[in-house]
């Protein structure tokens, strides 16, 4: 009777085990950037986002806020790991660079990770910049890491966004 009562408990735990494993977030929602405890980005920009997400496809709308300047970036993220070509949106007047893209969960689905690769033709030719971004949520937050590289600087900033 033991036996039978220790291993329906390991069961039970094994399957509770396997459930919250296989829980990923849901990064849905509109969110707001806290920019006091947020780095890495000009000092006078804030930002909001609506993201909804579909099993795994995520689409985006960014709203970059200065003083002088709002923009809006539009982005869909498939999490497959496939690596797809996109259009980064570049500033009124200049060609936008050449880009590729990989978005896939982390192991454990705790959140994503967006890797992307641009390339921009300079007039000392052509410049590469990586940037990859790591999405989690944590205490009903959702937090953006992100580490860019490119021949000029390499630098990290972190994004803390509260859900409206």
């Amino acid at each position: 009777m033991k036996t039978a009562s220790m291993l329906g408990t390991v069961i039970l735990l094994l399957a509770c085990g396997v459930s919250a494993f296989a829980q990923k977030p849901d990064f849905s929602g509109s969110w707001t950037m806290d920019r006091a405890r947020s780095f890495g980005l000009p000092g006078n920009m804030n930002q909001t986002m609506v993201v909804n997400q579909a099993g795994d496809e995520i689409t985006l709308e960014t709203k970059l806020i200065q003083p002088d300047n709002e923009r809006t970036v539009k982005e869909t993220y498939v999490l497959d790991g496939k690596e797809r070509e996109f259009t980064p949106q570049a500033p009124p007047g200049q060609t936008p660079p050449k880009g590729k893209r990989t978005v896939s969960w982390m192991s454990g689905g705790n959140g994503i990770l967006v890797t992307e690769v641009t390339t921009s033709d300079t007039p000392k030719g052509p410049s590469t910049t990586q940037v990859v971004r790591k999405w989690t949520i944590a205490n009903g937050e959702l937090v953006i890491a992100m580490y860019v590289d490119n021949p000029n600087v390499s630098y990290e900033a972190k994004r803390i966004f509260i859900k409206k």
